[in-house]
């Protein structure tokens, strides 16, 4: 099985795509590669070329769910500021312990939360 590759929109914390880079993951980065992108355009992307959308953008959810946008992953990071110091961390490990699962779910991580909900 082929290892999961990222998409991060530019509201994902540069620190997240270092961090998913050094652990050996493919990230494709938004800022520098397609800035200023809308957010249909991203998901369009995401999907032609089988990657999971990082983002901490509240508007995917509605756009994956109520839009009816195409079926791809998602992973949505909720951390305040006060908790930044873990988000890489917690990220890295969500994907190496969750792998594929994360393609074709929308994933919600908050400190010391991550839900998985699959999309059908």
């Amino acid at each position: 099985m082929s290892q999961l590759a990222f998409l991060a929109d530019e509201s994902c914390d540069f620190a997240v795509v270092r961090a998913l880079r050094g652990a050996g993951y493919d990230v494709l980065a938004a800022v520098e590669t397609c800035q200023g992108a809308d957010d249909e355009c991203l998901i369009e992307l995401a999907h032609r070329e089988r990657r999971v959308l990082i983002t901490e953008d509240r508007d995917f959810g509605r756009l994956v769910y109520a839009a009816g946008a195409q079926r791809i992953g998602v992973i949505y990071l909720r951390f305040p500021a006060t908790r930044r110091g873990a988000l890489c961390q917690v990220v890295v490990s969500l994907v190496r312990e969750h792998g594929q699962k994360l393609a074709g779910a929308f994933v919600v991580v908050q400190p010391g939360r991550i839900r998985i909900r699959r999309l059908t």
